[in-house]
């Protein structure tokens, strides 16, 4: 199977916050689906611990994510974030060679 980049990441805001970040995210969001390439990028709110956000992203390969932090639209939601209050940020990226069902 070809090599492919799973990443995981997750922001935190003030969850009093979470109202103003939802429309900066589902535009962000929408975005990276319709143009970065991506297999797989989904994202949720923790239902335990509000305001933070997770990420899961599935790319075909390093150069796609590259691409992926530097498209247009990163800039506008990094700018949203910061002025919401973004607390915290954490992004991990693997390479992986295949998947199998559990």
């Amino acid at each position: 199977m070809k090599e492919t980049v799973a990443v995981f990441d997750f922001l935190r805001f003030p969850p009093e916050s979470m109202d103003a970040v939802r429309p900066h995210l589902k535009i962000f969001v929408d975005a990276t689906r319709n143009q970065d390439g991506c297999i797989a990028y989904d994202v949720a709110e923790d239902l335990f611990d509000p305001g933070l956000i997770r990420f899961s992203e599935l790319l075909p390969d390093n150069s796609a994510l590259d691409a992926h932090l530097v498209a247009p639209h990163i800039a506008p939601w990094r700018e949203a974030a910061k002025k919401l209050g973004l607390m915290e940020r954490v992004f991990t990226a693997y390479d992986i060679q295949g998947a199998r069902s559990v």
